[in-house]
């Protein structure tokens, strides 16, 4: 009887868990902005696209069969 107990006890312990980390996701998902702000569409913006650096250059460099 108190196996069963013991196991009992470790499905609910992990129920716990799962439904308090999910939980924590809705919580962190419902506190975020649902619209991006201005200075976030700035910063996309003054990227204007891909530019390979030195770095980058040196790799495709080393690649070349």
């Amino acid at each position: 009887m108190t196996e069963k107990k013991a196991k009992l006890s470790r499905r609910n312990f992990l129920l716990t868990v799962g439904a308090g980390g999910a939980a924590a996701a809705v919580a962190v998902v419902a506190t975020k902005n649902a619209t991006p702000s201005a200075e976030a569409s700035q910063d996309k913006r003054a990227t204007r696209g891909y530019h390979p650096s030195e770095h980058v250059n040196n790799y495709y460099r080393t690649t070349k069969v």
